[in-house]
């Protein structure tokens, strides 16, 4: 398995994100569109980032200094967790108010107050369990 957040990993999410239709399909029913990194707390940059348009990942791979619209950090252990056994609205809740998962960029509390972005945010981490 690709290292996560890496350039092959990234792929292989894009891949899984555009397939699974409670995400890029709800993503797309309202139009979104945004850059999106990933990475661990504590580093400079994200490792991975994938460009959603209109609900479709239109291209992922290794950070490469592109302007954000989300920048997404937790550590390692953290991130392993989430991806293996998923994460509800309680567990995000309370992994933002512990600082488990950090938005360096993004408006977390008007994602989680729109349910039309916060259930598919909650079904990415199913589906990175696919990568």
């Amino acid at each position: 398995m690709a290292d996560l957040f890496s350039d092959e990993w990234m792929k292989t999410f894009m891949d899984e994100w555009n397939k699974e239709p409670a995400l890029a399909g709800a993503l797309a029913k309202i139009n979104f569109n945004s850059v999106i990194g990933y990475g661990y707390q504590g580093d400079a940059t994200p490792i991975g980032v994938i460009t959603v348009e209109d609900g479709i990942v239109t291209s992922a791979g290794a950070f490469n200094g592109e302007d954000l619209s989300w920048d997404i950090r937790a550590k390692p252990a953290s991130w392993d967790k989430w991806i293996s056994k998923g994460i509800g609205m309680t567990g995000l809740g309370m992994a933002y108010t512990t600082g488990k998962m950090k938005f360096v960029v993004g408006d977390y509390m008007a994602m989680v107050k729109d349910p039309r972005m916060a259930g598919p945010f909650i079904k990415s981490f199913s589906v990175m369990g696919n990568v």
